[in-house]
């Protein structure tokens, strides 16, 4: 029996959410005296084997195929599905972001056994085949408590729910080369080029985002919210209400139907907090909302609140920023 963690990574590059997914393994395999292993897919993660053995992963495994050059959700599923198998894995963790839990869905499918999505805790039972996890549902408005059985349970850790740690004793992991068997059914949707539409950080991975929503008034009025963005080392997002008026571009919404975030530091300026936008933005550290509407629902559910105009806040905060640093 293993736990096993997978590594979610764009081309080499440990995604960050991935290390909170190894520390919950740890803690599980911790907890039930269990090997704690890796499943890293595609040559372009071979190198992470030192970096996983900070985390206290004893063994990696590799998988290699022609098809796993870059993601694909089918083949990143089948990947994961074989591994299962080959190991007799006893509890799959994956990150909770899009990739880890599009992916854990196509391994659940093939599997045929149930899994559980974003996950804030997780408790093994008395019993082998059963776990108790809470999980957040319906955009964070719901904690659910349940019970995951079955031989192999699947589950995805929400981002942020766990704080990224290494082990106290970390080892020196042991990497195996891992042949997977996939055929062209898991090559449907696959990575085949990209292109950079910007140099630097994105909407997804930056630290800080300041999101401007209807209360701006109108695309110019993101002139400020653009300038703190720029001190801070952020990026702006943006609410549907805005790219709905056509101030923005869709690239720069926050929401269910647009860019999922998970920055330190969310400043939501005039934005009402619709549920849509909630999910999007409820994975960030931190929320700042900045509104006139003492009642808003981002006033409500964030950790800290500026009821005044977002006019006069943000370029007040901007000012401040530049006068301690002496700028």
């Amino acid at each position: 029996m293993t736990i096993l963690v997978v590594v979610e990574h764009d081309r080499g590059v440990l995604a960050d959410a991935s290390r909170e997914a190894l520390t919950a393994g740890r803690h599980l395999a911790t907890t039930t005296a269990t090997p704690l292993d890796a499943l890293t897919i595609g040559a372009a993660a071979d190198a992470m084997v030192a970096e996983l053995g900070r985390f206290g992963v004893s063994t990696v495994h590799q998988a290699h195929h022609d098809v796993l050059a870059d993601y694909g959700p089918e083949a990143w599923g089948a990947v994961v599905a074989a591994a299962v198998e080959q190991l007799s894995a006893s509890v799959v963790v994956a990150a909770g972001t899009d990739r880890g839990n599009e992916v854990m869905a196509w391994a659940a499918a093939r599997l045929d056994v149930p899994f559980a999505a974003n996950c804030t805790v997780t408790t093994p039972g008395e019993e082998d085949e059963k776990m108790a996890v809470t999980r957040v549902r319906w955009g964070g408005s719901l904690l659910e408590e349940a019970t995951l059985t079955g031989a192999v349970r699947l589950l995805t850790m929400a981002h942020h729910a766990v704080d990224a740690a290494p082990a106290e004793e970390p080892g020196r992991a042991t990497a195996v080369s891992m042949t997977v068997e996939l055929d062209d059914s898991v090559s449907h949707s696959i990575v085949r080029g990209r292109v950079e539409r910007v140099a630097g950080v994105t909407l997804a991975t930056a630290p800080v985002v300041v999101g401007g929503g209807r209360g701006v008034g109108s695309a110019d009025g993101f002139a400020p919210l653009e300038e703190l963005a720029g001190l801070l080392g952020g990026v702006v997002g943006c609410s549907r209400a805005v790219t709905n008026n056509g101030w923005r571009n869709h690239t720069d919404q926050v929401g269910q139907t647009g860019t999922r975030i998970a920055p330190t530091v969310y400043l939501a300026c005039g934005i009402s907090g619709a549920i849509q936008h909630w999910v999007g933005a409820m994975a960030a550290k931190n929320i700042v909302a900045i509104n006139i509407d003492p009642e808003a629902n981002m006033v409500s559910k964030a950790g800290y609140a500026v009821i005044g105009d977002l006019h006069a806040v943000v370029p007040a905060i901007a000012t401040e920023i530049r006068r301690r640093r002496g700028t």
